[in-house]
C-alpha cells in the first residue's frame, strides 16, 4: 500500500508540473544561474590536473596557483561541466576550505559522475547540513536518487527546494526535469 501510495502522489505531483508555468528550457552549471560557465584558458589551454594561472601566465597545479578559493572553485566548476571529472576533483582538492558547502556540493557532483553514489549522498548531506537552504547539492542529491530509481526520495528533495524558496530556480527546474523524464543534468 505504501509503494501505491508514493507512485500515486509521485504522478500526481508530476502530472501537475507543467501546469506550475515553470521557465522553460534552460542550462545551468550550478547555483541560480541558468548559463554554463564561460570557457577559460583552463579548459582551451590547460590539459590534465592543471588550471590557467594568469599572474604566472602558464597553466600550473592547483596548489601551486595563485588563484584565490572563489577562482579555484569556478576552474573546479569549469572542468565538471567540460566532463573532465578527475581533473576538477584535483581543483577541489586544492580549496582550502574544504568544509564550505559549494565545495562539498561539488565533492558530491563529482562523485556521482564516477558513478560512487554514497559516497556522493554523504558529501550532498555535509553540504546540506553546512547550508539547509543549499539548493543545488538539494537538486543534484535528487537527481542521483533519480538515477537509482528512489522517486520519493528525489521528490522530497524537490519539495524542499521549493519550500525554501526555489521555485524557477535551476536546481528546482533541473530536479523537475530529471522526475519527469528520468534524465539528469550532466553539469
Amino acid at each position: 500500500m505504501r509503494n501505491f501510495t508514493l507512485t500515486a502522489t509521485l504522478s500526481a505531483t508530476l502530472l501537475a508540473l507543467p501546469l506550475l508555468g515553470l521557465p522553460g528550457p534552460g542550462f545551468a552549471a550550478g547555483g541560480d544561474d541558468w548559463n554554463p560557465p564561460k570557457p577559460t584558458d583552463t579548459t582551451k589551454t590547460c590539459r590534465g590536473k592543471r588550471v590557467w594561472d594568469a599572474e604566472k601566465g602558464r597553466c600550473v597545479r592547483p596548489k601551486q596557483s595563485s588563484l584565490n578559493q572563489d577562482e579555484l572553485f569556478d576552474a573546479a566548476r569549469e572542468l565538471a561541466y567540460a566532463g573532465r571529472i578527475i581533473d576538477a576533483q584535483a581543483v577541489l582538492a586544492a580549496i582550502p576550505d574544504q568544509a564550505d558547502d559549494r565545495v562539498l556540493t561539488y565533492w558530491g557532483f563529482t562523485q556521482r559522475k564516477l558513478g560512487n553514489l554514497p559516497l556522493a549522498n554523504a558529501f550532498y548531506e555535509q553540504a546540506i547540513a553546512q547550508n539547509p537552504d543549499n539548493l543545488l547539492a538539494r537538486s543534484y542529491m535528487g537527481q542521483g536518487f533519480v538515477e537509482e530509481g528512489q522517486f520519493g526520495l528525489a521528490l522530497a528533495q524537490w519539495q524542499q527546494i521549493r519550500a525554501r524558496g526555489g521555485a524557477g530556480t535551476w536546481p528546482e527546474t533541473s530536479l523537475r526535469r530529471a522526475l519527469e523524464t528520468g534524465a539528469t543534468s550532466s553539469y
